[in-house]
């Protein structure tokens, strides 16, 4: 057989196997540019949003195995879907009463936590015992460094005054964590040194599923408030119409308060000034307008969610980073400021995004090293 082959290529006229290479050369040229045009086209981030757009609507779509099923089987795949709505339902419940457990705990925790605003406010002053830490092994000192680290802090007390309680416990807390220092502005910060403590308040037995954060400010200058609120309101129960996307709780709506400004210090607010020239007369006036300030305390006035639940894009993300914070100051703030204060929860955050941008460096480093072994690779100049 192998003779055969070789005799027909060797009948073969010349020309064709000219012809035949340049075929081959062709078919080489044009996967080599349409793997080229693929990279490019991949770059692209209109495109790369238009496929991504394609991708989203397909989500959802009933496959083509599905509709392939005999019909007695897809009968048994209903029975299943039945199962697993009800399953939601029970999820549901699982939810309600792990809210029902924090609300218990909740109690059991604040009797810390108001010993622990009453220090930070020198409420109450901790005796040597309360104030003992145990150092870890790395951090642990010589005698000689405890006694000069001693002698300096007694002297920096002798060079000002006492501080009372903990300065500016929550500003710094706030400041620590990126979530929130995003929203403050410099105009922000001689308010919330004034800021005392946060509480968690969660609903009352067998009332809807919410819970409310308040803010504790000393009396101050700014507003005659000493507590800010914002509630948010949940609910754990599959959607009707959709009960397969149920996932726990979900935020779905929330209120803030009105603040009480003194006159002349709403952060919330700022006056500008614009020139209006008059288009007849030619004269030129100056008109003053108030319009919103960025501020940390736009907080406390989210867009209101109207009774068919459509927002614009605007309001949805402002809801949605709402919600976000909401959640946050709930689950970790309260619970760990002091952690968040000396920043080793923020070390403990970092490092768990580091162990992810490890893997991806990985992956980057797998990438590269696949792309210089492709023949077709063509470096970036």
């Amino acid at each position: 057989m192998a003779d055969l082959d070789n005799k027909d290529q060797a009948e073969m006229d010349p020309a064709d196997m000219e012809d035949v290479e340049e075929e081959e050369e062709d078919a080489g040229e044009d996967n080599s540019k349409a793997r080229q045009l693929t990279r490019q086209m991949m770059q692209n981030p209109q495109i790369l949003a238009a496929l991504q757009e394609r991708l989203d609507g397909l989500v959802g779509s009933p496959s083509g195995y599905m509709e392939s099923l005999p019909k007695v089987v897809k009968r048994r795949v209903n029975a299943l879907k039945n199962l697993q709505v009800k399953c939601a339902h029970i999820e549901a419940k699982f939810y309600e009463e792990v809210h029902e457990l924090e609300r218990k705990y909740a109690a059991l925790y604040q009797p810390l936590f108001d010993k622990r605003s009453e220090i930070v406010r020198a409420a109450y002053e901790p005796t040597d015992e309360e104030c003992e830490w145990k150092q870890d092994e790395e951090e642990e000192l010589t005698e000689e460094m405890k006694e000069k680290a001693k002698v300096e802090e007694e002297k920096k007390d002798e060079e000002k005054e006492d501080p009372k309680g903990i300065p500016e416990f929550w500003l710094t807390v706030f400041k620590n964590v990126d979530l929130l220092s995003e929203m403050l502005q410099e105009h922000d910060e001689p308010i919330l040194k004034h800021l005392q403590d946060i509480k968690v308040k969660f609903s009352d037995a067998g009332q809807p599923m919410s819970f409310t954060l308040e803010f504790h400010f000393e009396p101050n200058d700014f507003f005659t408030q000493t507590i800010l609120t914002k509630t948010y309101k949940m609910r754990s129960e599959p959607d009707e119409s959709d009960p397969f996307s149920f996932d726990g709780p979900e935020i779905m709506g929330c209120t803030g308060c009105t603040i009480d400004w003194t006159k002349g210090k709403n952060v919330t607010l700022k006056t500008i000034k614009k020139k209006q020239k008059h288009k007849g007369r030619g004269t030129v006036r100056t008109v003053t307008k108030t319009v919103p300030n960025d501020s940390f305390f736009n907080f406390f006035s989210p867009p209101e969610v109207p009774e068919s639940g459509e927002l614009d894009e605007d309001s949805e993300a402002v809801l949605a980073a709402d919600f976000e914070i909401g959640h946050f100051i709930r689950e970790r703030i309260v619970p760990r400021a002091v952690l968040y204060f000396t920043g080793e929860a923020i070390e403990d955050d970092d490092d768990d995004y580091d162990e992810e941008g490890e893997e991806a460096d990985d992956e980057e480093g797998e990438e590269e090293a696949d792309e210089e072994n492709d023949p077709d690779y063509e470096p970036k100049v």
